[in-house]
């Protein structure tokens, strides 16, 4: 595929959903996007502006190569990273994925106070993906364990306070699966005694492992590619439902069985399932690169119907679709009937969340400045959402941080500061792609060299 679009795929990287409610205190943030997985902080007490200087940095501890956001429970702060092996170089060209590169992966334990590292556990990891930067998956912490799955399908269960190894697995030997295009991004989800991960393979793209043992409870669901989105959990009707979508279609399954609920056909671009399908009342949302979308609606069985949708066309390649947003690296938020996200070509848009219509876009939160809607120098531009209270905490790619209020009038910006570089590259500039943690009055963001708390207390 050409490259300028293949690149997009760096997107997966930091593929970022709804899920179970989580028993832990409201200031931790022990998975991807937060407690419940939804980009809500329910901390008060915080800043409604910064000041001058911006937020002050209560610490800065040194990291590597990664995508993957950290997360924070009990008082530590865990975190995924890669180190180069000795002499190793990652190939000049991004998309090749022939060349072995030797090197390790790493999960490490850091004090939330202090940085100051506490433990660290570290596997050899050689990497044949684009874009080899290092993990994309935030570490899952539930009952004392962590899960974490690393980009070449490492997925280890450690114990959280001392990082021994509970158990292990590689997903591609245990499923003769090929690791995907741009490494597995499939944050891993616990639920009620079982962490369910992509893994690929024949009848196995979705897998539930005993979350104590590793042993296989079930698998589901067969695909050409099993693409980047994360296991995403739902409450509909009634009941939990676990949605899986794949490069080809969405799918509801029994989240403790495994078993087919329903299926539509969904296919972005390039394979490239990424974002979280979110539920709003009896709505499901979700979209991906080329203009494939949809809007489902479920009934009071639980059963979904199309509400709206549009397909991905070849001929017309990236040409923007009339109504929609297509976010590519970010999951939106979607609330009041309305969907905030980051439309592919970098703008952050919102649109109406049963007829797709557009209502207002804006570049200058994800990449700094206004351009006019036909700009295509932000594409895969990144921001991603959290909302705390009447606002919204948005973190974009040039490593600012933005307190923001969202309505389907109009975007308003409140205060911004700049708390973090950017390391990565895309499409020629530098940027971080990180889901950021906030736990305990602070934001906690990473790039490819450090990761660095930062204090939003009021």
């Amino acid at each position: 595929m050409p490259r300028v679009l293949a690149a997009l795929a760096l997107t997966s990287l930091v593929c970022l959903a709804v899920a179970p409610p989580c028993k832990c205190p409201a200031a931790d943030w022990p998975q991807w996007m937060g407690p419940d997985r939804d980009a809500v902080w329910t901390e008060t007490g915080t800043l409604r502006a910064f000041p001058k200087d911006g937020p002050k940095v209560l610490w800065r501890a040194p990291v590597s190569g990664g995508y993957a956001g950290p997360a924070v429970a009990g008082g530590k702060v865990f975190v995924a990273d890669r180190i180069l092996g000795e002499r190793a170089m990652n190939p000049a060209d991004p998309f090749d994925t022939k060349t072995r590169v030797p090197g390790v992966e790493r999960v490490a334990c850091l004090d939330a106070k202090t940085g100051k590292e506490l433990w660290k556990h570290e596997y050899d990891c050689p990497y044949q993906i684009s874009y080899p930067a290092g993990p994309r998956c935030t570490p899952t912490v539930a009952d004392g364990k962590v899960y974490a799955l690393g980009a070449m399908g490492d997925l280890h269960c450690l114990a959280a306070d001392t990082g021994a190894v509970v158990w292990a697995k590689n997903l591609p030997k245990e499923y003769d699966a090929k690791v995907p295009t741009w490494g597995y991004c499939g944050h891993p989800l616990v639920y009620k005694g079982l962490v369910i991960c992509l893994a690929g393979g024949d009848g196995s793209v979705a897998v539930a492992l005993d979350a104590a043992t590793g042993k296989e409870k079930w698998k589901a669901l067969t695909a050409r590619e099993i693409g980047y989105c994360p296991p995403t959990l739902v409450h509909v009707a009634g009941r939990d439902q676990l949605v899986i979508w794949h490069a080809q279609a969405i799918n509801g399954l029994d989240p403790l069985t495994g078993k087919e609920l329903w299926s539509f056909g969904l296919e972005p671009m390039f394979g490239m399932s990424i974002m979280a399908p979110r539920l709003s009342g009896d709505r499901l949302f979700a979209a991906g690169i080329g203009g494939a979308g949809l809007v489902l609606k479920f009934d009071d069985k639980g059963a979904p119907s199309v509400v709206w949708e549009e397909a991905t066309d070849k001929a017309k390649g990236m040409t923007p679709k009339s109504r929609g947003l297509y976010p590519v690296n970010m999951t939106p938020f979607v609330e009041g009937g309305t969907v905030y996200g980051v439309d592919q070509p970098g703008m952050l848009r919102a649109v109406d969340l049963d007829t797709g219509k557009k209502l207002w876009f804006t570049f200058k939160p994800v990449i700094g400045r206004e351009e006019p809607e036909d700009f295509r120098g932000g594409g895969s531009g990144t921001a991603f959402l959290v909302k705390n209270g009447d606002r919204f905490f948005l973190f974009n790619e040039l490593g600012e941080l933005a307190i923001v209020k969202l309505s389907r009038d109009k975007y308003e910006e409140v205060s911004r500061a700049k708390v973090l570089e950017p390391t990565g590259a895309a499409f020629g500039r530098k940027v971080v792609w990180s889901h950021p943690a906030f736990a305990d009055r602070c934001a906690f963001v990473r790039n490819d060299k450090e990761l660095v708390c930062v204090s939003l207390a009021e």
